[in-house]
């Protein structure tokens, strides 16, 4: 039987080239997000030319629909290999800190944070359960992935909730590589730098400049195929003495330079 993969926002942005390469992978797909499968079914009718394709309509920062959402993974196919921590949103407002409003914290903060920490729980358990089964390879590969960001140490005022759940995310890898190692099931973070989605979309000429002269070591967008390609690395076992790796997808944004 084929390895499956669940990837939250699996329909759009980085979270569809994520899938692509999964598919691409041999992965079977269980692919959630909050709009409707009618409003993203172009994105999986071409994934389902290579691959089989569970949707399920949810909203990671709610606790009901994240027991759906594993549910029906489970319903579908029975079994669960990858989990893709990919769902988030950037602020609907950029607001200076001083300005900054709780509304904004609880929502970047449940949908990027709180979601993702309760849903890789819940997996992070049925995957202990599907371990201990007669039927599992011992050598059959587990692993929880997390899309963080280079948010996570770079600071922006504008948008301190974002950075913030992100930062969380970086600590949360940490955690679960911890306390999964001895359960046999590899934790990894992916860290994109300047990616070119929808959620970039509103600042493309900001950084249109920057990028043009070299704030990234390689002068171009990244692309949702580049982190598509470093999560199927990972969920794949390329990695496989590196549990708790942080990856930067960043074009050497990161790099310190004099």
């Amino acid at each position: 039987m084929k390895p499956v993969a669940l990837i939250t926002g699996g329909a759009s942005g980085i979270g569809l080239g994520i899938s692509k390469a999964l598919a691409a992978a041999n992965f079977e797909l269980v692919i959630s997000g909050r709009r409707a499968e009618s409003d993203v079914a172009d994105a999986l009718a071409e994934l389902r030319q290579s691959a089989e394709v569970c949707y399920v309509s949810a909203d990671v920062s709610q606790t009901a629909d994240r027991e759906r959402l594993v549910a029906n993974a489970r319903d579908h196919f029975g079994r669960l290999h990858c989990l893709v921590n990919n769902a988030g949103v950037a602020p609907n407002v950029r607001a200076d800190l001083l300005d900054a409003t709780e509304e904004s914290y609880e929502r970047v903060m449940g949908i990027n944070l709180q979601g993702p920490y309760f849903l890789t729980q819940a997996i992070a358990n049925w995957m202990v359960e599907q371990r201990a089964g007669e039927s599992v390879d011992p050598d059959t590969m587990f692993s929880v992935i997390n899309v963080g960001s280079i948010s996570a140490t770079v600071a922006s005022p504008s948008r301190g909730d974002y950075c913030l759940s992100k930062a969380g995310m970086r600590m949360m890898t940490a955690l679960f590589a911890v306390r999964l190692a001895d359960e046999g099931i590899s934790v990894f973070e992916i860290q994109p730098g300047l990616t070119l989605s929808g959620m970039t979309g509103p600042v493309k000429e900001k950084y249109d400049k920057v990028i043009e002269d070299g704030l990234p070591l390689q002068r171009r967008w990244g692309t949702p195929e580049d982190n598509g390609k470093a999560v199927a690395a990972l969920a794949t076992g390329t990695f496989p003495y590196s549990t708790g790796a942080v990856i930067p997808v960043d074009g050497g944004l990161m790099v310190s330079r004099l």
